[in-house]
């Protein structure tokens, strides 16, 4: 068979529930591989997240298969994430096939739908596959999920499609690891169980040593192989996380708790349909930053020099819910006081005078106010953007890479003072008179050094972080490193298939 035909061997990582570390694991599996001279690739049959990348030929992929290929060193593909679902309500969500939009469906009807797009998630796994070493592949939820497991495409179902081995990961720090890894084993079906090869136990804190007999229990119980104990690894932090719910039990204030001393206090409401999040990592890592995600419930704090409204896949619930909390009125207390606001895609759209939906594509057709602060005014309309994108501030001329992902156009008159002049000559977002509240469509902004290092001299702050991408690249390397001390990557290698 020709060099370019071989297909790679692979592993699958599946979880005993969701938020165990896949991800994470898996990025970290992929750099360590890549650090030790194979190409690879990640894979993900099937993910549900609003963090959302963007590719070169303008596909959608999960944010943390973006972060995957970038420990992999490989570019970003639509075929690494060929399902991903957007949330937009408690139980209907978009579906994204191959990098585009094909629909929504709800969580019943898309029971139905999976079946369906196995084809093309077996495609984008053969295309992965081709002429690489290594295929690390990441499950999506819980692997004992056997209400799901007729129609799954995501775990079970793809492992034995795919005829690939399966490494179950269970997390120590909720608790009840050793039931969750047994519980897993009793419920599955015995073919199921046949296709996983060994586990590991993530998130350790404290001795590892005193969950030695833990491991020999598992492995006793369920007769597969322990395969490593990963303590917590705490750089973590400073690597996107994958889902909103995942922000409320990360400190994005940094190690030190949020000091006092620190000199710009950022404030961003928590929305229901909060997406692109990662557009706040770049400044959470910042000494200089004191970010406060602001759960439901609680104001907006006074102190605050700059709040940010975050992008939404559901623009208008979420300004429905930004009022129902109050937030409407602290952030009109903030400007009031003088306080500075930034609206990032859909928090630009809520800080104009009106969305409109005339065609439905959120949910009932109609128009509703916005938070009136900037005077510009917002139709959602098709198709969807999804682009990356370059260019330079209009104030300062700061050079910056980012990308779009929304629907909708923007304009008005503030809209004639925009943030941002793309590399194509066109303009993008708007400013008010006095500079003091902006918004943009562009995505990522932060994580472009000299735009960061900007915003933060407006405040009278200074970077401290001279490459945010080396941030990352350092902490991938740190968790490779890791997990070459804790995973018998040796095995892995051998189980992989």
């Amino acid at each position: 068979m020709p060099a370019q035909e071989v297909r790679a061997a692979a592993i699958m990582l599946q979880g005993t529930g969701s938020n165990v570390g896949k991800s994470v694991l898996a990025a970290g599996l992929l750099r360590a591989l890549s650090n030790r001279g194979h190409s690879v690739n990640p894979f993900k049959p099937q993910n549900m997240s609003n963090n959302a990348a963007v590719t070169a030929d303008g596909g959608e992929i999960g944010r943390a298969q973006a972060l995957q290929a970038r420990a992999a060193r490989v570019a970003p593909s639509v075929h690494m994430n060929p399902v991903l679902l957007k949330p937009s309500s408690e139980t209907g969500a978009q579906i994204v096939v191959q990098g585009k939009v094909t629909g929504d469906a709800r969580a019943r009807e898309f029971q139905r739908i999976k079946p369906r797009l196995m084809p093309q998630v077996m495609e984008s796994f053969g295309k992965v596959r081709l002429g690489t070493d290594f295929v690390v592949v990441e499950g999506a939820g819980s692997a004992s999920e056997t209400n799901l497991r007729n129609a799954d495409i995501a775990n079970m179902g793809f492992a034995a499609a795919a005829d690939i081995p399966v490494v179950l990961i269970g997390d120590i720090d909720r608790g009840g690891v050793i039931a969750s890894i047994v519980g897993t084993k009793a419920v599955i079906a015995a073919a199921d169980a046949a296709l996983v090869a060994g586990f590991v136990v993530n998130k350790m804190r404290g001795d590892t040593s005193l969950f030695d007999d833990g491991m020999a229990e598992i492995a006793r119980r369920t007769g597969w192989p322990a395969l490593g104990l990963v303590p917590f690894f705490e750089p973590a932090r400073h690597l996107p996380a994958e889902d909103a719910y995942d922000l409320s039990g990360r400190d994005r204030r940094g190690p030190d708790g949020g000091r006092t001393d620190r000199r710009v206090r950022i404030a961003v409401p928590h929305l229901p349909r909060i997406a692109n999040f990662d557009d706040l990592d770049p400044l959470t890592a910042e000494p200089a930053v004191d970010l406060i995600l602001v759960e439901r419930g609680a104001p907006l704090p006074r102190e605050a020099d700059l709040v940010i409204l975050p992008g939404s896949k559901a623009t208008i619930a979420d300004l429905a819910v930004l009022c129902e909390e109050g937030w409407n009125i602290d952030i009109l207390a903030h400007r009031r006081r003088g306080g500075r606001v930034l609206g990032l895609c859909g928090g630009f759209q809520m800080l104009g005078r009106t969305i409109s939906d005339p065609d439905g594509l959120e949910g009932p057709p109609g128009s509703v106010d916005g938070l009136g602060l900037l005077e510009v005014e917002t139709v959602l309309t098709a198709p969807k953007t999804v682009a990356e994108v370059t260019g330079e501030s209009v104030e300062g001329g700061t050079p910056f890479s980012g990308y779009e992902i929304h629907m909708g156009r923007t304009c008005g008159p503030d809209a004639e003072r925009p943030v941002h002049r793309l590399s194509d000559g066109r303009p993008n977002g708007a400013r008010s008179a006095d500079g003091r509240v902006a918004g943009t469509y562009v995505h990522g902004l932060f994580g472009s050094d000299g735009h960061r290092a900007e915003w933060l001299r407006s405040f009278g702050a200074t970077s401290a972080i001279d490459s945010h991408d080396a941030l990352i690249d350092d902490t991938l390397d740190g968790l490779a490193g890791h997990l070459e001390t804790h995973v018998d990557i040796d095995r892995l290698i051998a189980i992989a298939r």
